[in-house]
């Protein structure tokens, strides 16, 4: 029962992360069109130094509703299932995530504004991913799969098929989270080990006692 009582606990701390960084981007886009304001030169620009500030603002400024709301759905699931299985190393996932990507695509991002937080969508989703099957770890490997069946499509984005679209965010950001999970694959929750206790699993039997033995 209290074991129950603090597994809820810390589900409902990882959705309050999750919730306050949403509200954030919400909060950002509203102030935007409230102020007819437009954010998006305080985007990501590639290689340009005004650029620079993108590694911390473009994530958080979207182009339109659409945009907004694509994003916000998988990063309040993503963000929950991190701060949940992974409470230990969240905080330093999202993070370096965060920069990652950002300054990943100032350096190799063709040069135009990159603004949205897909690539941070990528990064939980490579790293939820692969950190479960590097760790071989049953309840984090169905996380893995479900990361798989709920946004397997997202594969196609680090494609440049689609105009308009940041895949060198996706891209990269999928390394980040590959990055990520093989660097911390030792660290956080890992696979219970099974201990066997010679004691109950073996029986000494006196040498009289065997079968065809003689003193």
């Amino acid at each position: 029962m209290e074991e129950n009582k603090l597994e809820k606990k810390r589900f409902y701390i990882s959705l309050v992360y999750a919730g306050m960084f949403l509200l954030l981007i919400w909060l950002v886009w509203f102030v935007e069109v409230m102020l007819d304001l437009d954010f998006a030169k305080y985007g990501l620009f590639p290689r340009k130094i005004s650029g620079l500030r993108g590694i911390l603002f473009a994530p958080l400024i979207h182009a339109n509703i659409k945009h907004l709301f694509d994003n916000s759905v998988p990063m309040l699931v993503l963000m929950t299932a991190l701060f949940y299985f992974y409470p230990d190393l969240s905080l330093r996932i999202f993070l370096w995530i965060y920069l990652m990507v950002g300054i990943w695509v100032w350096v190799g991002g063709r040069e135009a504004y990159h603004i949205g937080a897909s690539g941070l969508v990528y990064g939980l989703a490579s790293f939820l991913f692969f950190s479960g099957v590097f760790r071989n770890y049953i309840r984090l490997m169905a996380v893995s799969l479900l990361v798989v069946f709920l946004y397997g499509s997202l594969v196609w984005g680090i494609f440049p098929i689609k105009d308009g679209i940041s895949w060198e965010s996706h891209l990269l950001g999928g390394i980040a989270g590959l990055t990520l999970a093989i660097y911390y694959r030792k660290s956080g929750p890992q696979k219970p080990e099974r201990h066997w206790d010679d004691d109950e699993d073996t029986e000494e039997i006196p040498e009289n006692d065997i079968p065809g033995s003689d003193d």
